[in-house]
């Protein structure tokens, strides 16, 4: 496969991700090796990049931004969000149950992964694991509320939104959802009203651009640490995944009903339990996603050997 094509797909995936309200297109990014270029890249705002920018040179601006990488990771999510976001909409409207399944073996199976690519693991690893593992599951907890949606609200609400799709396990648009301006900023988008849409943009652009930098220092400064809580916070979000549970509140978002509030059980503690399609059918999608993940990189390590 063209390397082109690899980013436009991992683009095209993480836009998905990040319209579901509970999973993280960096989760995505994680998962399919592109983070740590992505946060290299949006960190690039320095010195040195403003220099060119008044030299006018664009090309040197191109490549110290990876602009290539960027723009096409870009085009990915964007073709998502207006083509494939529907789609998966409406299947967790429909099957719910295995579309969280799905999730869960993903983010399951990428942690584990991602928590062998740690040398040398120790207590202080063990620590910030569950650091992360508390974050991710007290923000995956938290009961939505409703604010004023202001101008500046919309402005913060987007420099807090990007922060998040850019962590693993932590989900921008559940975050929208928390503050209860997801629905309002979704009319914004459908309805074209540019004032609202370049308020959120202009946030948004301003926690990307400090976040990253902050995220890209802690990668390079101490990268066991950084990967540890990242990893812990993707564990403490499959609380927000977790297939089985009773939604206590739902939400009218455009047209179409979103879960807000929700009471986690065990399967068979499901209101009209039945076996095949409340258990043994969930447990396959888990099984499916763990493959998605597990199957790819047994093939990559395999070719390594052979090297």
């Amino acid at each position: 496969m063209p390397k082109w094509l690899k980013i436009y797909l991992s683009g095209a995936l993480m836009g998905a991700a990040d319209v579901v309200p509970g999973v993280s297109g960096g989760t995505v990014a994680f998962i399919l090796g592109v983070y740590d270029r992505l946060i290299a890249a949006l960190s690039g705002v320095n010195k040195n990049s403003v220099s060119m920018l008044f030299k006018g040179d664009f090309k040197g601006l191109w490549r110290h931004f990876d602009g290539t990488f960027l723009f096409t990771l870009g085009a990915g999510i964007v073709t998502s969000i207006f083509l494939i976001a529907g789609v998966i909409t409406h299947l967790l409207a429909e099957y719910p149950i295995f579309v969280w399944s799905f999730f869960f073996g993903l983010i399951l199976v990428s942690a584990i992964f991602l928590l062998q690519q740690i040398k040398g693991f120790a207590g202080r690893h063990l620590v910030a694991l569950l650091v992360g593992i508390v974050i991710g599951a007290s923000v995956s907890l938290l009961v939505p509320t409703r604010m004023e949606a202001s101008h500046l609200m919309v402005f913060l609400a987007g420099m807090i939104a990007i922060c998040a799709m850019i962590l693993p396990g932590i989900s921008g648009s559940f975050l929208l959802l928390i503050m209860g301006l997801y629905g309002y900023v979704l009319s914004a988008v459908k309805n074209l009203d540019l004032l609202i849409i370049s308020i959120f943009a202009c946030g948004a652009l301003i926690g990307l651009l400090s976040f990253s930098k902050l995220l890209n220092l802690m990668l390079k400064k101490a990268h066991a640490m950084t990967l540890s809580i990242l990893t812990g916070i993707m564990l403490g979000a499959l609380v927000k995944v977790w297939p089985w549970k009773e939604t206590l509140r739902w939400e009218q978002i455009g047209n179409n009903n979103l879960p807000v509030e929700s009471h986690l059980m065990m399967p068979w503690q499901l209101s009209n339990y039945h076996f095949t399609t409340d258990f043994l059918l969930p447990m396959v999608f888990i099984l499916m996603g763990i493959l998605v993940v597990f199957c790819p990189r047994y093939i990559y390590l395999r070719n390594e050997d052979k090297r």
